[in-house]
């Protein structure tokens, strides 16, 4: 899961001066191993997440043999849509939203609550038009049998410390059963929230079938990329 400075420039679609710059100024987690730095796939993720970038199609495609990826779309389905969540500030509404989520009854959801609160210390996972994306930091250990993407709207915007300073009125909340499956979501919602389609129907608030749509294309349309290359530069 880590990558050296040439790979997560090639991650980020940047220079690796450019990568260097945001190491230095403390914007992306990096960490220095034998005077070489180090990037976490899931790091990656988040910084692109948060500021807009478009990651290669080819850098987050399965290349460890394992079982087929969940999609986002049935993770949705999972997860489902859920309106008017009340809460006055960022701990109120993700206690809101653990409560909303339908998971196994052996799962503690305080513990998953406290691991939400955890990762918000760690940065903001605000990113920016209103959206964040709450998420456990460290998922294999929450031993669910689904990945679940809860789509929450929010009864009033919340401050999430984002980015653009914009308060948070969407909130997608990923639950899964390991690592891997976590990147794979991550960087697939992370596309879809790039599309234009996806932006209008959270801004409609769409319901579930909408949504899973607009999911569902989205991720046509990044399967039809690697299956020519992903674009790969020459």
């Amino acid at each position: 899961m880590q990558l050296d400075l040439r790979e997560a420039s090639l991650f980020l679609g940047v220079d690796e001066g450019t990568v260097y710059r945001w190491v230095k100024r403390g914007d992306l987690p990096g960490a220095l191993v034998h005077d070489q730095y180090r990037f976490d796939r899931v790091d990656l993720l988040e910084f692109a997440a948060e500021r807009g970038l478009k990651v290669r199609p080819e850098m987050v495609a399965d290349t460890d043999g394992g079982p087929a990826q969940p999609s986002l779309a049935e993770a949705v389905r999972v997860g489902g849509v859920h309106p008017d969540l009340a809460g006055g500030d960022k701990a109120a509404v993700l206690r809101a939203v653990v409560d909303a989520l339908p998971l196994p009854p052996d799962v503690d959801r305080a513990f998953l609550y406290q691991m939400l609160l955890a990762r918000e210390q760690l940065g903001s996972t605000g990113v920016g038009h209103g959206i964040a994306i709450p998420h456990a930091r460290n998922p294999v250990v929450l031993r669910v049998g689904r990945p679940a993407v809860a789509v929450s709207y929010l009864a009033a915007p919340v401050d999430f410390d984002a980015l653009d300073g914009h308060p948070v009125h969407t909130l997608f909340t990923l639950v899964t059963p390991s690592v891997r499956i976590h990147l794979h979501l991550l960087a697939t919602l992370a596309a879809a929230l790039q599309d234009p389609e996806m932006q209008a129907r959270v801004a409609a608030r769409a319901g579930e079938p909408e949504l899973v749509a607009a999911v569902a294309r989205v991720e046509a349309s990044l399967a039809e990329r690697r299956a020519r290359g992903g674009g790969r530069r020459s």
